[in-house]
């Protein structure tokens, strides 16, 4: 049965909206999504691990629950995973050589709230390795390119599936951020992207390969939702916030109000300029967009603000603290700081946090670029110490842009990448809208309100 819409621009919103109405069912959008991902992703390598026999099942599952009277909040909706996420059966590699083949037998918490809400997993999207590049290569399953120029890296880490997302094969990808793994594909491949604020969706699951038990909350990481559109992001959040384990005996994610439903009720700080990482013009173009469109609709803006914490300072913190984190358990590595250095340093990050909600009482969201440039090529065997990057015609350090994302990651603030318009050269830009912890729904509304002005 040929489809009433076009599966490769349709929402996932839509598409269960589609299928609540009985317009299409679970199975026709499954085998829409094969159709999609088979037909494109041969040159871009987005979709590397592929479940499509048991996802057909799943389509029938969500058939069945719909006759039966049953509904789901993304029942019979077509998505694809981040590698990195256990999916029970499937591959988790993290890009590793010596863990190709490693399988959990258990979902991540994130993965079993997408299936009862009704999602249709078709398969896993492609990390670099450890996922700890802002590209998507790796010896396992190749290279991931960019849609928009098959040269260029379609970022990193949830690169896969942005790139799957922007060439139409999904509506819907879940990733995680720890140094803008979900941002920077979002902004490299022109779709959306919520780094939520920390802890809130529950990362059970999200672990490096040979894990076989749930472990705590690691520090500065993040799981979140990617999209087509920002009211998708919403919906996604809805499936996946809220506390799981023994703190589900007792919590419930309750997210506060946005803080305004019209442009010209907020109160929005711009940054464009950051002490450590360069900015390309072409991104700032970008940026002016987005604080034109905010102007227009009656936003006041405001370039400075005595409160903003110190950028340098917590980026400076952010590394240490990152280094300790994602060098836990490698053989032979010595541990960056002690019990106690570590101690203090979340203390230092909790006088963070206190400084960014103070700034929170005088703005309401933060706009900021999300990396100094747009997608550049294809880098062998980059290093974040040694790589530099062309920006307005300088080389500049490839790792001082940790500074953007680290505005949001260090404090623990949810962050929405959003499109910004594309460069002369057709690449896309974008910037990511920073809001007050908790409260997610500030900077995906700012989103929302801001889709079809820009981008």
């Amino acid at each position: 049965m040929a489809l009433s819409f076009d599966y490769q621009t349709a929402t996932a919103g839509q598409l269960a909206e589609a299928v609540a109405r009985r317009d299409v069912s679970a199975l026709e959008l499954f085998e829409a999504a094969v159709r999609a991902i088979e037909a494109l992703d041969g040159p871009i390598n987005a979709v590397v691990v592929r479940d499509f026999d048991r996802a057909r099942d799943s389509a029938l599952a969500a058939d069945a629950r719909l006759a039966a009277g049953e509904g789901g909040a993304l029942l019979g909706v077509p998505m694809t995973v981040k590698e990195s996420h256990f999916v029970a059966g499937l591959p988790t590699t993290w890009g590793l050589a010596d863990f190709k083949g490693w399988t959990p037998k258990w979902d991540a918490t994130g993965v079993a709230r997408l299936k009862a809400a009704g999602a249709v997993i078709l398969g896993k999207t492609n990390v670099p390795p450890n996922l700890g590049d802002w590209q998507s290569a790796n010896p396992i399953y190749g290279r991931t390119r960019n849609p928009h120029d098959l040269n260029r890296s379609p970022g990193g880490s949830s690169g896969g599936g942005a790139a799957a997302l922007a060439a139409g094969m999904v509506p819907l990808e879940f990733g995680s951020d720890i140094g803008g793994s979900i941002r920077v594909p979002a902004a490299f491949c022109g779709v959306y992207g919520h780094k939520p604020s920390w802890d809130l969706i529950p990362a059970t699951g999200h672990a490096p390969p040979g894990i076989d038990r749930p472990g705590p909350a690691t520090e500065l990481a993040v799981v979140g939702p990617l999209a087509r559109c920002a009211a998708d992001l919403e919906l996604a959040l809805g499936v996946l916030a809220g506390p799981d384990g023994l703190r589900a005996k007792a919590y419930r994610a309750h997210l506060p109000p946005p803080r305004a439903h019209r442009l010209s009720d907020l109160r929005v700080l711009v940054l464009d300029n950051h002490p450590t990482a360069s900015v390309d013009d072409e991104v700032l173009a970008g940026l002016k967009r987005v604080t034109d469109a905010l102007s227009a609709g009656g936003a006041h803006l405001t370039g400075r603000s005595d409160r903003l914490p110190d950028l340098a300072a917590q980026l400076g913190l952010y590394i240490s603290m990152l280094m300790t984190v994602t060098t836990r358990g490698a053989p032979g590595a010595p541990p960056p700081m002690d019990a106690h250095a570590w101690m203090n340093a979340q203390s230092q990050q909790f006088a963070f946090q206190r400084q960014w909600e103070a700034l929170f009482q005088e703005v309401d969201v933060v706009v900021a670029p999300v990396f100094g440039t747009t997608a550049f090529p294809h880098i062998d065997a980059p290093s974040f110490q040694t790589t530099t990057l062309k920006i307005n015609g300088q080389d500049t350090p490839l790792g001082a842009q940790m500074g953007w994302s680290t505005i949001a990651t260090l404090p623990g603030l949810p962050a929405t990448a959003i499109p910004a318009g594309k460069t002369a050269g057709g690449l896309p830009v974008g910037v990511q809208l920073i809001g007050p912890m908790l409260e997610d729904l500030t900077p995906i509304t700012v989103a929302r309100l801001l889709e079809g002005r820009v981008g």
